[in-house]
């Protein structure tokens, strides 16, 4: 995700994605106010589960395997990227690339080598033998770690580039309350997501004309209330936010999912969770619901588990080696699980964890209907008190 965290969610809600899908059936989809009744459920919040394999890009000229490594779970998946504005010191030129954020190293990737090049073969075997049934097969979700107009426009350009590729929606028009009115998605094998910030939703909608093609799609916003406090004390109370505080609004035109920190579910989130109770289910069935009422996609980030010293899924050691962060760890991948198949079960559109292995193993484990259910028992725990 957008590492800064849970508090950097209560700023401006946003958030990214790499995803393996699984069909879930049907499901209370909210599909009027997403302008989707027409739509496959492939295509609806609820429709299916995503495995959000984080943070998927090399970083530091390490972890260079990130993207083999989602795409290897196979598709329909999507991709979680990051986009900084780099200025080249020695050429003063300015251009996105694909960063966590400084120090750059001049080094990084930049989107459409790192990423459409790389996904050209999936996807124009998809548009060759089209199942439009089954796409987006590729959800790219791009997290800005900052708003200048030429890096928004740098990036409208890139994905001008590749719009026969992408899911777009009609611009509905420029009046005040014209994104009210939710227009169909017109499906392709790419659906890309962006963050909640307002200069976002200026750059990608409102500064469109009517009838221009939406190519990107934002989160919705979330203000915690007052009586949460601020800072670093928000962690431990966010789950005292409502179903209704924490989604308070449906879903419109441009703005069509939605995305919390796991503190939400659990108090404290990953790194003070105890026991998977019967409780945080009936808190986590709730905010789904709510979502999916409003026809927003859901996301939750980001569920680990490991020890100290290595974990299971990418067979390399250590978890500082990895590049992951502390404050997402349950201390076990056996802690983690309980949570992935709680989320599951919930309808969780996508699951964020670095441990893309693990889940995508669990989501196909269900896929063939041998998975154990969360039933909350003891002994099923996060990682620390």
């Amino acid at each position: 995700m957008r590492d800064g965290s849970v508090i950097r969610w209560l700023a401006a809600s946003a958030a990214g994605l790499c995803l393996l899908i699984l069909p879930l059936g049907t499901m209370a989809l909210g599909a009027a106010a997403l302008g989707a009744a027409d739509l496959a459920p492939a295509s609806r919040p609820g429709g299916r589960v995503l495995l959000d394999a984080h943070n998927c890009y090399p970083e530091n000229d390490q972890w260079t395997d990130r993207l083999d490594r989602a795409l290897s779970t196979g598709v329909p998946v999507a991709i979680e990227q990051d986009l900084a504005w780099y200025t080249d010191p020695a050429t003063s030129r300015s251009f996105s690339i694909i960063s966590h954020g400084k120090p750059y190293t001049g080094r990084e990737p930049v989107l459409k080598t790192h990423f459409f090049e790389r996904v050209r073969p999936i996807v124009e075997r998809a548009l060759a033998d089209p199942h439009p049934e089954t796409w987006p097969l590729i959800v790219l979700n791009l997290d800005f770690k900052s708003n200048e107009p030429a890096h928004h426009a740098a990036v409208w350009a890139t994905l001008g580039e590749y719009e026969a590729w992408l899911t777009t929606a009609a611009q509905a028009g420029t009046g005040a309350g014209a994104d009210a009115r939710v227009m169909p998605l017109e499906v392709k094998p790419i659906l890309v997501l962006t963050g909640s910030a307002d200069e976002q939703e200026r750059s990608f909608s409102t500064s469109l004309p009517a009838g221009a093609k939406l190519r990107l799609f934002g989160a919705i916003r979330v203000d915690p209330p007052a009586r949460i406090g601020k800072g670093e004390q928000l962690v431990d109370r966010l789950v005292e936010v409502t179903p209704e505080e924490a989604v308070p609004t449906k879903a419109t035109n441009y703005r069509r999912w939605t995305n919390y920190p796991w503190a939400i579910v659990e108090r404290g989130g990953q790194v003070k969770a105890g026991d998977w109770t019967a409780a945080d289910r009936q808190r986590l069935d709730a905010l789904v619901s709510r979502a999916h009422a409003s026809g927003l996609w859901i996301r939750f980030y980001t569920l680990n588990g490991h020890t100290g010293n290595g974990h299971a899924g990418n067979g390399q050691a250590g978890t500082k080696g990895n590049g992951w962060t502390d404050s997402y760890n349950f201390g076990s991948e056996t802690a983690a699980a309980a949570r992935w198949r709680a989320a599951m079960e919930a309808g969780v559109d996508f699951i964020a964890t670095d441990q893309y292995e693990g889940l995508a193993a669990l989501l196909k484990t269900r896929s063939a209907g041998a998975l154990v259910p969360s039933t909350p028992k003891a002994g099923v725990k996060g990682g620390r008190r």
